[in-house]
């Protein structure tokens, strides 16, 4: 079900609308990512520039710096830069990002997750599309509005009236997902390392984030 879904997308949408509540004339967001986001956004009825704009899949070319760096380029009401996953990344709109940040933006991004598992491998997650600016601007860092962003976790509650004694995280990624659990006081967290993590890596002596049960692939909760 729809209203059963919450992604760190619509957690960055409603941090925006609700909790930031933009005051014109700075109301606009300018987006490292895709279509998501925007729907997202859009729905909350937050104003955007940025993301799927076809006009910023290009190159950098060279009036784009003196546009840039005297403002020209760039939208005067944007308050706020979300990255997310962007799987069109490129210097321009990092460098359209970093201008709005240079300026007073506030910087936020749907989450932090450095990779992404698909085909059995891992490729560049959204945290590595912050990443960037993060250099850029000497190590100052997005509020993350997904895992292990404990204001998702009050607004989880706060929309589903959820007991967390009652209730189970269930993730592949320590840092995360079980981070998340039990940070937000869960009854439970449950490990399945058909994803990123590894059973050895909160076996180990010393591992700072312990699940409190794990199964090798969600199947075996059949058994």
């Amino acid at each position: 079900m729809q209203n059963e879904i919450f992604g760190s997308s619509y957690s960055a949408a409603i941090y925006i609308s609700r909790i930031l509540s933009l005051p014109a004339p700075k109301n606009k967001v300018f987006v490292l990512g895709e279509s998501g986001i925007e729907d997202e956004l859009r729905a909350e009825g937050v104003a955007f520039v940025g993301g799927s704009d076809p006009a910023l899949r290009r190159d950098m070319e060279a009036g784009d710096y003196a546009a840039i760096a005297s403002g020209a380029a760039l939208d005067p009401h944007v308050g706020v830069v979300l990255a997310g996953l962007d799987l069109h990344v490129n210097y321009l709109k990092l460098s359209l990002a970093f201008a709005h940040l240079q300026r007073g933006a506030a910087f936020l991004a749907t989450n932090g997750d450095s990779t992404l598992p698909s085909a059995r491998a891992l490729f560049p997650g959204a945290g590595a599309i912050a990443a960037p600016l993060v250099k850029a601007l000497g190590g100052r860092e997005p509020l993350e509005l997904g895992k292990p962003s404990q204001a998702m976790m009050d607004a989880i509650e706060g929309r589903f009236r959820l007991d967390r004694r009652r209730t189970c995280m269930v993730g592949d990624r320590l840092n995360t997902d079980i981070r998340f659990g039990i940070e937000g006081g869960l009854g439970g967290t449950l490990a399945v390392l058909t994803g990123v993590s590894k059973k050895e890596e909160f076996l180990a002596e010393g591992a700072e984030t312990v699940p409190a049960a794990y199964v090798d692939q969600l199947g075996d909760l059949l058994c």
